[in-house]
């Protein structure tokens, strides 16, 4: 099988890369990646499977589109652009990459051969929930402009399966975190500027909820979906791990040894939602759970960046 992955440089992306190519070692993959600030060769480092190959390159272009899918079988699209403080500075890059060039894709998909299309998304299209958990079937209630364009994404989607018949499928994930992450999101950011001495910036009061997912669950998760889902399905990936900004902050700190003394308390983003929460019962039922523990994987994650300085340095 052939599968082009798109954003295969980025976090997520190259991380299930080199998950495929270790349970699948015969598959062929194409990565198309434009290697904006987050998309980094790094992170592939080491992959010398014959059938893997990189294309540089924007979603947004239909001739580089079309050149990356030829002879694919199936589309896993992670490209998009995802900081919530980067859309609230500036939205048009987002609604650049991550609504027209989703619709580029789609298109090209059109006149291929593809047989699945997984189109990778957030809980965050959801909003803010005080109690409960969202499902696959919630209204979409997005805050920023970061999660407005995904839902947006979304939907545009889920229209090609309905209108044109062509295989798409959604998921939905929580938070993340693990190796090759780039040091922006709060724990890969908490941990190397603990690392550098640096203090750690916590947003107002640091009660915000989120559920945490380790980055090989989820990407076990998608190649579940790959083989198990429905097409026109929406599947939740959760992690089970709903804590709050403090409480993932005192655990990195007790793991590496500083006190409070290291927390910044800092102005609160701009319409920062308070709680995330997710319902993967679907996906549980199907037979799919994650298997990290979260404690081990976060040790684990502090443990990567102690040791891959050489990494993530030249992106501070």
């Amino acid at each position: 099988m052939k599968i082009l992955v798109t954003g295969g440089a980025g976090f997520i992306g190259s991380n299930y890369i080199r998950m495929m190519f270790n349970r699948y070692p015969d598959m062929e993959i194409t990565n198309l990646d434009k290697l904006t600030y987050a998309g980094n060769p790094e992170n592939l480092r080491g992959i010398s499977n014959p059938g893997y190959t990189f294309i540089k390159g924007d979603i947004c272009d239909p001739d580089t589109v079309k050149r990356a899918m030829e002879g694919a079988d199936a589309v896993v699209h992670f490209a998009a652009e995802s900081h919530v403080d980067r859309s609230i500075e500036d939205s048009s890059v987002f609604v650049t990459t991550n609504l027209v060039g989703t619709n580029t894709l789609l298109n090209c998909a059109l006149g291929s051969d593809i047989s699945r299309f997984i189109h990778i998304s957030t809980d965050e299209v959801y909003g803010s929930i005080d109690v409960g958990s969202f499902t696959e079937e919630d209204p979409l209630e997005p805050s920023s402009p970061y999660s407005s364009s995904k839902a947006g994404s979304d939907l545009l989607a889920l229209s090609y399966k309905t209108t044109y018949g062509l295989p798409v499928v959604v998921t939905r994930c929580t938070n993340n975190f693990g190796p090759y992450q780039y040091p922006e999101k709060l724990i890969s950011l908490f941990i190397t500027n603990l690392i550098e001495g640096k203090q750690v910036p916590v947003y107002g009061t640091g009660l915000n909820v989120r559920d945490w997912i380790y980055v090989e669950d989820h990407c076990s998760g998608i190649d579940f979906v790959f083989n198990h889902g429905q097409n026109g399905e929406i599947y939740n990936i959760g992690g089970g791990n709903e804590l709050t900004n403090m409480d993932i902050t005192h655990r990195i700190l007790e793991m590496m040894g500083r006190d409070e003394s290291m927390i910044r308390y800092v102005e609160d983003r701009k319409g920062h939602d308070m709680r995330y929460s997710l319902d993967y019962g679907k996906l549980k039922r199907m037979g799919w759970k994650p298997e990290y523990d979260f404690d081990d994987a976060l040790r684990n994650t502090v443990s990567w960046y102690m040791e891959n300085k050489r990494w993530w340095k030249p992106l501070k």
